[in-house]
């Protein structure tokens, strides 16, 4: 069966109770988890001739992203070492979440990416576009979409 199981987050109440479930999911087959948060990039706007000023800079943008990342895995990292469920965690940064979550599978050795799916469909889903759906699409790797 499986036997590690990468968890993308994104903080959202979604993601976090398919981190509970794919928590319970490890549990059952004795797999490993390593949850996984894509920080964002520092956002750059160029309008015309000139730059948008935004008055945080890239080191205190990357700075806040970290927290973030350490917040959100470590409310997951609480839910595993409750479970005895054996984790490490990850993050990078990115702007393309799927190429990240793809990515930090195959560098944790993951033969699972399990995730989240909003869900969305018709229009919504094809203006919004969906990470899962395109993890689905371009990932080697198997993928469990909880919903």
């Amino acid at each position: 069966m499986f036997k590690h199981i990468l968890v993308p987050t994104d903080g959202s109440q979604l993601s976090s109770e398919t981190a509970k479930r794919a928590v319970a999911f490890a549990r059952e087959t004795g797999a490993k988890v390593t949850f996984f948060f894509a920080k964002p990039d520092y956002p750059v706007a160029f309008y015309g001739e000139g730059a948008l000023i935004d008055p945080t800079t890239p080191e205190k943008f990357a700075e806040m992203a970290e927290q973030q990342a350490k917040e959100i895995l470590a409310a997951h990292e609480t839910a595993a070492k409750a479970a005895g469920v054996v984790f490490a965690t990850a993050s990078s940064i990115s702007d393309i979440p799927h190429e990240a979550i793809i990515a930090a599978a195959e560098q944790a050795g993951a033969d699972l990416i399990f995730m989240a799916s909003h869900g969305r469909r018709g229009i919504s889903g094809f203006l919004l576009g969906s990470e899962t759906q395109k993890v689905l699409t371009h990932s080697k790797i198997p993928v469990l979409v909880y919903r």
